[in-house]
């Protein structure tokens, strides 16, 4: 590509997507933990600053935690050439999206709302994204030059994209904190067998990937949760169970198991003796 862009964060998600695209030189990217190695395998151009990443750039993808990503915009807002596009993919509630895209259009940049609608394993590039804002058909472009092939434009308002994330995510990772909680008790009263079998054919299988999303990523999501209380309170929804969802979703990341077993009945030993 002519003109280079740039990728603020390299975890799970950026660096899936670089491999998937190989961008390679095409893509700048920053991470605060400077994960040289991983730069130097996916053939991403590395930089030990946000502003040298963003010199000159046509565009970023944040892809930060979610405690993160208002920071990020602050950071990056500076660095930004005028016009450039902010897309801003994180996790978060549309009124940390539209606090955040103060700041990126006071700097002269172009902020898009983006919302990535389900894991981005083993998706990737096919992982449904959404948009909004003013400059969302540009920024819909601009993701399909670089791969992405599974994006549409919900509105011209920022914080569309993020609302519609926030209340699927209260519905999905709830569930997968409600899947842990049962099972837990199960676990300790003896009955997880009985249980799991009145619930039907397939669903320990759910179950187990549940478990498996909050061993591994349960900090994330709680912290996507703690953004979700922020949406459901501002549409004036008592965010009673979602409270409870980032509750249970903290306290399983907290135990950094690292990876999981690879069983519904191993994963339980392991968080019980966790």
């Amino acid at each position: 590509m002519e003109v280079p862009f740039t990728l603020i964060g390299y975890g799970e998600a950026g660096r899936s997507f670089a491999q998937a695209a190989a961008w390679r030189s095409d893509a700048r990217v920053f991470d605060i933990k400077a994960m040289t190695q991983a730069y130097a395998e996916d053939g991403v151009s590395g930089c030990p600053s946000l502003a040298e990443a963003l010199t000159g750039s046509a565009g970023a993808l944040s892809l930060v935690t979610a405690d993160q990503a208002l920071t990020a915009a602050g950071k990056a807002a500076g660095a930004l050439q005028s016009g450039a596009l902010f897309l801003d993919m994180n996790s978060v509630a549309p009124q940390t999206k539209q606090q955040a895209a103060e700041v990126i259009a006071t700097a002269g940049g172009a902020y898009i709302d983006v919302a990535i609608m389900a894991p981005v394993n083993p998706a990737r590039l096919a992982v449904p994204l959404l948009l909004s804002g003013p400059d969302a058909p540009r920024a819909e472009a601009f993701l399909r030059a670089r791969g992405f092939t599974n994006v549409r434009v919900v509105g011209d308002q920022i914080g569309t994209a993020s609302t519609i994330k926030m209340l699927r995510s209260v519905m999905y990772k709830g569930i997968e904190a409600l899947t842990a909680e049962c099972l837990l008790a199960c676990a300790r009263a003896g009955v997880t067998g009985e249980v799991i079998a009145s619930f039907g054919e397939g669903w320990a299988q759910e179950a187990n990937y549940r478990l498996d999303r909050m061993m591994v990523h349960g900090s994330r999501r709680a912290a996507e949760m703690g953004e979700a209380v922020k949406t459901l309170e501002a549409l004036g929804v008592p965010a009673l169970l979602t409270r409870g969802t980032a509750e249970r979703q903290a306290a399983i990341g907290a135990m950094e198991i690292g990876a999981p077993p690879a069983t519904l009945a191993d994963k339980l030993e392991r968080l019980m003796s966790a």
